[in-house]
């Protein structure tokens, strides 16, 4: 199998990508089957099919887990070169921060980063943007594709591509689950067996709203409560939302989120619904 170029450079990337049209999945390595998905679908988007890998400092806060993070570089373009990647684009952090980490310019997320994980981690999306604008700018590609499995950050991502006129196509992938349920994650190996049969409630919570969407959004989180509240985890939230996050309208399409610490690991799902009811 031949392997994808690897460009650590912008001459090199802008080398190795030519005129073609471009597809890009952004990452931060430990690449695992959803992230495999990812590339497969965003592999027939373009030419020529970019994945980044590199693990962001500015979207960590003091205390979380940036140098424990896994880093399986090797393991990872296999996986690219399974997926048909043509190019791994794989900066060092001068290449992304040219003037240093503190002095940067950064991205505003704006009000929808401040809520949900922007109100666990205030900084955690002003680095997102932030180095996915410098991924749009240095790669330029015509589409990009993002897991929902982080849905909030699908969102901005979105709306910031639009806002700053990136002309990006921001195409969001279904989350890849594991057999039980458990939305795949690079955290996910962190788990002990036993927290990862307990993380399994988080998945079963949100099809247990699903399941009661017919009868409204009190129903809703009343039925993913009821199975969630009674595991052993740490819930940060649970909430029904509309698809751009703001207040979920009876008879619309829904957003079910949920973010819990289940051992060290922070884990975030969500899924999609249509609430019952006529709007009022």
């Amino acid at each position: 199998m031949t392997g994808p170029i690897i460009a650590r450079t912008r001459a090199e990337l802008l080398a190795a990508r030519g005129s073609s049209t471009v597809a890009l999945v952004p990452t931060m390595g430990a690449l695992h089957d959803g992230h495999v998905q990812l590339l497969k679908h965003a592999r027939p988007l373009g030419d020529t099919l970019v994945a980044s890998i590199f693990v962001n400092p500015t979207q960590f806060a003091p205390g979380e887990d940036f140098e424990d993070y896994p880093r399986t570089f090797d393991a990872d373009l296999e996986r690219c070169a399974e997926a048909g990647v043509d190019v791994v684009f794989a900066p060092a952090v001068p290449t992304m921060y040219p003037s240093g980490l503190v002095d940067t310019v950064t991205v505003d997320p704006g009000p929808i980063g401040t809520i949900l994980e922007g109100a666990s981690r205030p900084t955690h999306f002003r680095g997102v943007l932030t180095v996915v604008s410098k991924l749009f700018g240095l790669v330029r590609p015509d589409v990009a594709v993002f897991g929902e499995k982080d849905y909030q950050q699908l969102t901005l991502i979105t709306q910031m591509a639009r806002e700053l006129a990136w002309g990006v196509e921001v195409v969001g992938c279904p989350t890849v689950r594991e057999a039980d349920g458990l939305a795949m994650s690079s955290r996910n190996r962190y788990l002990s067996d036993a927290e990862r049969r307990t993380a399994a409630v988080l998945s079963a919570g949100l099809r247990a709203g699903v399941s009661a969407a017919a009868d409204g959004a009190d129903a809703v989180l009343a039925a993913a409560h009821a199975v969630i509240d009674p595991a052993d985890v740490d819930l940060d939230y649970l909430v029904l939302t509309d698809p751009q996050l703001g207040p979920a309208v009876a008879g619309q399409e829904a957003r079910l989120l949920v973010a819990a610490r289940v051992g060290k690991p922070r884990l975030l799902d969500n899924i999609g619904l249509t609430l019952g009811g006529t709007p009022s």
